[in-house]
């Protein structure tokens, strides 16, 4: 194999200069993105980077960028014989249903999420007996068990449209129940609610998002669907990460304030130095556990592998797929 030619390193620290020093970078990452590069072409592997993801992960070695709802689109399909999924452990589990064929590998095992696990498919079976009848929308923030038990699912950013496309007044919505309510509220369907939260974006309120105006004059606020309905209420604009950076790609804000997790901020000012980021810092301990030394090493070794148990891979399968034709 022809030995690549990795691109300079002021190419590799041109998307960040705005957010580190370079002695900053040169020290802490260089060295790893590079390895990183290079292990990508000899493992022929990908790596897929949410949107919570660190600067140097998001800008420096990713392949495809996203929120769950772009991840789950752009994993069908590729060629890749490795993919490395930069995010927690239920998108990886997405993406290995997508491509059961092909190695998906999760840097940290402990990458988790408090949506995920804060219901399980016995939780679901239930709902189903007490509201028989009644179809299951999941959020994509669950595991394979979880869906594999569920009718279809959805992310933050096609959960309305998943909602209306079934035709019924009323849906289980799981796990997340401020999105439920913030979606029963757009549509006017009764959601069917599971006691299940974002521990990042339940501990924003009203006060701090007013006291945010107060003190920037003008911002303009975009909030997560995640969090709390009477938060939601408070902003200027509603949506999953990539309607927000649609938001902010075409609107081009003299000042916003992101209400979700901080990284997406760090992201965006890289792409978008004219606009200010007002930045509420409630990072999400688990996206955090990615990191490029991971990374690197899941490269080495190809560990931590997903697999999911074969009896359920078949119905969460299906109900990924049916997300996607919506």
């Amino acid at each position: 194999m022809a030995t690549l030619e990795l691109p300079s390193r002021d190419t590799l620290f041109a998307p960040v200069a705005g957010l580190m020093a370079r002695a900053d970078w040169e020290r802490m990452f260089a060295e790893e993105v590079e390895a990183i590069l290079r292990l990508k072409r000899e493992r022929n592997a990908v790596i897929l980077a949410h949107n919570y993801q660190t600067p140097e992960i998001f800008h420096g070695v990713a392949d495809i960028r996203g929120d769950s709802l772009a991840l789950a689109r752009e994993a069908r399909g590729l060629d890749a014989e490795v993919i490395v999924m930069a995010g927690v452990h239920f998108m990886a589990e997405t993406v290995k249903l997508l491509n059961p064929d092909r190695t998906v590998l999760i840097p940290d095992a402990r990458a988790g999420c408090s949506l995920a696990e804060g219901i399980t498919a016995e939780n679901v079976r239930a709902l189903k007996a007490a509201w028989p009848g009644v179809p299951v929308v999941t959020y994509v923030n669950s595991t394979a068990a979880v869906k594999a038990e569920s009718d279809i699912c959805c992310t933050s950013g096609n959960a309305r449209r998943v909602v209306e496309s079934l035709g019924v007044p009323r849906v289980i919505m799981i796990p997340d129940e401020f999105l439920a309510r913030n979606i029963e509220a757009e549509t006017g369907i009764e959601m069917i609610t599971w006691p299940a939260r974002c521990e990042v974006h339940e501990r924003f309120t009203p006060d701090e998002i007013r006291q945010y105006r107060r003190l920037h004059r003008g911002v303009r606020v975009i909030a997560h669907p995640e969090c709390p309905p009477e938060v939601v209420a408070e902003a200027d604009f509603s949506g999953s990460t990539a309607q927000m950076i649609a938001y902010v790609a075409e609107k081009r804000p003299e000042k916003v304030l992101l209400v979700t997790e901080c990284s997406m901020s760090d992201n965006l000012s890289a792409l978008y130095p004219e606009t200010r980021f007002v930045r509420p810092c409630n990072l999400c301990p688990h996206m955090k556990r990615i990191t490029l030394s991971r990374i690197r090493a899941a490269l080495e070794t190809l560990q931590t592998e997903v697999l999911i148990p074969a009896e359920l891979q078949a119905p969460a399968r299906r109900s990924v797929e049916r997300m996607l034709a919506v």
